[in-house]
């Protein structure tokens, strides 16, 4: 059986037109809900800020190389950074770190002091598993009963933190934990980079 030119060509056109009609429709609602995103994103971002630190007052940081390799050094990847102020006193920094979980990114943030040890790490966004990885998140107790994020506070020394060693993981979850683990070692090491 022969396929005629014309029959190719009205099925490429409908295609196409469907194509078209679908991009569009994807940019309209890109476009309604990019900024609600946007506001949601920062909306977390202010509140994990404020959860490590006991300062409401932060100065935005420009990255420099030297920080983003810091940070990749440790398989994280540092996308803000902001000095903690008492007043006009800096007493530390905050990092937002991105680093690989099970199911995808995990992006937090990281306060250290002004000693460079940690004062907290609140989770910005992620797509861990519900009821394993999300437990990591939620900062459940580990088998110590300690919670698995709360565990980072006054620990100190980019690299020094391992799952299994000096940090304790959630049973089922140790991939969630790891990539906490890289997005603290990270920010630790970013902090001795500046």
């Amino acid at each position: 059986m022969k396929i005629e030119g014309k029959f190719i060509a009205r099925v490429a056109g409908t295609l196409t037109a469907i194509c078209l009609v679908v991009a569009a429709l994807l940019g309209g609602v890109n476009a309604v809900t990019a900024d609600k995103i946007d506001a949601i994103n920062q909306a977390n971002t202010e509140a994990s800020l404020k959860a490590v630190s006991t300062s409401d007052s932060f100065a935005s940081l420009e990255l420099t190389d030297a920080m983003s390799a810091a940070a990749s050094a440790q398989g994280a990847k540092v996308t803000e950074a902001y000095a903690v102020m008492n007043g006009s006193e800096r007493v530390g920094y905050a990092f937002k770190m991105v680093a690989s979980g099970s199911q995808g990114n995990i992006e937090m943030i990281v306060g250290v002091d002004a000693d460079k040890a940690v004062t907290g790490v609140s989770i910005v966004s992620n797509k861990e598993t519900a009821g394993i990885g999300s437990k990591v998140m939620g900062n459940e107790p580990t088998a110590k009963g300690e919670g698995v994020l709360d565990q980072f506070a006054g620990k100190s020394g980019a690299g020094e933190l391992v799952v299994g060693k000096n940090i304790d993981a959630i049973s089922g979850a140790t991939v969630s934990s790891k990539g906490v683990t890289k997005g603290v070692n990270g920010a630790l090491a970013v902090a001795d980079a500046l």
